[in-house]
């Protein structure tokens, strides 16, 4: 994957180059480029910007760079996590109503597949919430622990997809996370650093 990344990095980085060669040679004898070619010009180079930086971030999600155990930042892994599934909620039409605490640090064995929970957990919750209803994002410290928790709209509602909760149930105990999912509300509880 990371190799697919790269490859699909090239021809950004060629269209930016091009890009900088035809702006070099729309400037007239004044050096600079016309105004009204300067506002595409720089439109082209926002949006290859912004592709970078989205194919960027997808990496950073999913690409696996092996395990590692030790500290992160919960806080910010939790914005990051909301960025990369901000489309998933807007399709669906619903409110995120986020509340994170700053820099709350958790200690785990892997820390690769705490944005893995979240996005889970965040999936269910869009699954399971009617459009035009709102999903709580929240990381909050309590006591010697960082809660992690989602709140959707369903209530009590079924699960739709049991082996996954089960799967992160599994994998949470493994990694000595606790695991609570009741009704509409689903819980991470991390040792605090």
């Amino acid at each position: 994957m990371d190799s697919l990344l790269h490859d699909v990095r090239n021809p950004l980085n060629a269209l930016s180059i091009n890009l900088e060669v035809l702006s070099e040679k729309l400037k007239g004898e004044t050096g600079e480029v016309p105004p009204s070619q300067a506002k595409n010009i720089k439109a082209m180079r926002d949006q290859i910007q912004r592709v970078d930086g989205i194919l960027r971030q997808f990496a950073d999600f999913i690409v696996f760079r092996g395990s590692t155990g030790g500290e992160v930042v919960l806080s910010e892994l939790a914005k990051r996590s909301l960025d990369v599934i901000a489309h998933e909620s807007r399709r669906r039409r619903l409110k995120l109503n986020v509340a994170i605490e700053p820099d709350l640090r958790v200690k785990l064995q892997d820390t690769s597949e705490v944005s893995f929970f979240l996005i889970q957990s965040l999936l269910r919750a869009f699954g399971r919430s009617e459009a035009s209803t709102e999903v709580t994002v929240a990381v909050r410290a309590e006591g010697s622990q960082a809660v992690l928790e989602v709140k959707d709209s369903a209530g009590s509602a079924p699960e739709s997809a049991p082996d996954i909760i089960a799967a992160l149930g599994l994998r949470c105990a493994q990694l000595g996370v606790e695991f609570q999912v009741r009704g509409d509300v689903c819980r991470f509880i991390f040792a605090r650093v």
